[in-house]
């Protein structure tokens, strides 16, 4: 039974990668039979189809792995699975080829008919749009999957007040932002994230912070998580590391701040403004509120910024993620140029 809902499930993915690549072209095989899916992905594909063009590019090609990370239910008329995606997405610019990486995961619902499997429902979490982690209030030791479900104990942390994870990049003096060494750590740690840090369901902004702190930037730590840029680790249930270093706005708030030495950045107007290292951030309604952070990694051949992130896993993704499921048309971003020197 297994190999038969499978092979409606590769039908599915290889709609996917193709309309990936040809947005707008009606398939001519579908294993969907979700009507409220299949008229998000219309109006979707003739949104792609414009964004490709007003950026000037051209689609090559597009190869999308999938994996079942669990299986839900399944009896002999129904299977409910988890699945990821990883959607490898080829493209021509300006006499470049480039390729960029997402890792997302969907939960799908198979029913058996006459003629073979249909997938009658999918189910897309949109995690960008949640700017903070989740607390459990009951039990604040409990950590959930993306699904809810209870995930095992995290590993010891290793904290960052240690030196041998710190590797002496604290104190007082000034230093040079590396901004190499932070786009290299990025796309480092995009996909499965650094086992030495907690990694959180919402983790886009974790994932930044460790960036920085592979460039150089100095800790500020100050005990209160309030306060400060610092990451301390995890001690049994307790978490120890300042909001700003997890949480989207918190770290807007902080990188706005004014300060003599440290962390510091200038808020710029456009993102052609923007170098390697540097961080955008993403308030999805316009109401002021960030939720979603990436770093600059590369650059189109345009000159124009191509980011990492983490949550839905992302590898020199086009900064303005007009493909993305949390995009609106109220989209709100801030442009954070890192000092040279911190």
């Amino acid at each position: 039974m297994e190999q038969q809902w499978k092979k409606s499930l590769y039908v599915y993915v290889d709609q996917l990668n193709k309309g990936r690549v040809a947005p707008g072209a009606e398939p001519r095989h579908t294993s969907i039979r979700d009507p409220r899916f299949l008229d998000e992905q219309r109006a979707r594909s003739r949104r792609i189809a414009q964004w490709y063009s007003r950026r000037g590019i051209t689609p090559l090609r597009g190869e999308t792995g999938v994996r079942t990370l669990r299986t839900v239910r399944q009896n002999p008329a129904e299977v409910v699975a988890d699945v990821a995606l990883h959607s490898a997405f080829y493209y021509e610019k300006g006499g470049m080829t480039h390729r960029e990486d997402v890792v997302e995961s969907e939960r799908l619902t198979f029913v058996r008919e006459k003629d073979g499997w249909e997938i009658v429902n999918v189910e897309r979490r949109v995690p960008e749009r949640s700017g903070v982690r989740k607390v459990v209030e009951k039990d604040p030791a409990l950590r959930l999957s993306e699904w809810g479900e209870a995930l095992p104990d995290p590993r010891p942390s290793q904290p960052l007040l240690n030196r041998r994870v710190l590797k002496g990049a604290s104190g007082a003096r000034e230093v040079r932002y590396r901004r190499e060494e932070a786009a290299a750590y990025a796309d480092l740690w995009w996909k499965e994230g650094n086992p030495e840090f907690e990694i959180f369901e919402v983790d886009c902004t974790n994932y930044v912070s460790q960036c920085l702190f592979a460039g150089g930037a100095p800790i500020n730590y100050t005990g209160k998580r309030e306060t400060g840029w610092w990451y301390k680790g995890y001690n049994g249930a307790q978490e120890w590391w300042s909001f700003s270093w997890a949480v989207s706005d918190s770290l807007k708030r902080y990188l706005s701040g004014s300060r003599s030495s440290g962390l510091r950045a200038e808020v710029v107007e456009r993102p052609e403004q923007l170098e390697l290292g540097d961080i955008i951030q993403y308030d999805w309604d316009g109401n002021g509120h960030y939720q979603h952070s990436t770093i600059v990694t590369a650059f189109d051949a345009g000159g124009l910024p191509l980011v990492n992130a983490r949550t839905v896993s992302s590898r020199h993704r086009f900064w303005d993620y007009k493909d993305s499921y949390a995009w609106t048309d109220r989209t709100a971003y801030r442009f954070f140029h890192i000092n040279d020197y911190l």
